[in-house]
């Protein structure tokens, strides 16, 4: 198995087939996957962990095996996969958290990584801009440096009503 990143508490690996009962006490559950158009039977979620084997091989990233650091166990995954999005294959990123580990802020850990998320899938450096923790002006001056020759430019929130907070209001 391959590592790919790793945080504080948890570390990124390649799902393998080993993995099917982890992923699946994740998939199966209703609750959890109470937003996607269909539910996951065995076959789903065997179909699931080929499909991102696959992508390792053929996109260099996918959706990786979420662990527990302390303990090696699978608690869900989360990473990378190109999706078909107006005609358009992008890179979208997802996660999925076991219920009875979520609510424990491992979610957001592969989040603080999106960065190296960014840099594997796109190729191109990828930085964090935080208006709450640097000025306005240095994150629009970073934001121009380093997306200057780009031909897009993502920025996406993570605190939900929370994300952009003016510290000056």
């Amino acid at each position: 198995m391959k590592m790919i990143l790793e945080t504080e508490r948890l570390f990124l690996r390649e799902m393998t087939m080993d993995d099917f009962d982890s992923l699946y006490a994740v998939l199966a559950d209703p609750e959890i996957m109470q937003h996607y158009p269909y539910s996951f039977d065995e076959e789903r979620v065997r179909s699931w962990i080929e499909r991102n084997m696959k992508r390792y091989t053929d996109d260099g990233f996918g959706l990786w095996a979420v662990c527990l650091k302390d303990t090696g166990e699978m608690i869900g995954d989360c990473g990378l996969t190109l999706q078909n999005i107006e005609g358009q294959m992008l890179p979208e990123i997802g996660y999925h958290i076991r219920k009875d580990q979520q609510r424990k802020g491992y979610a957001k850990e592969p989040d603080y990584i999106d960065t190296k998320f960014h840099d594997m899938a796109c190729g191109r450096k990828s930085i964090n801009l935080d208006t709450f923790m640097a000025s306005k002006a240095h994150v629009k001056a970073l934001y121009n440096h380093y997306g200057a020759d780009a031909d897009i430019n993502v920025v996406e929130g993570m605190m939900g009503l929370f994300d952009g907070y003016d510290r000056d209001l």
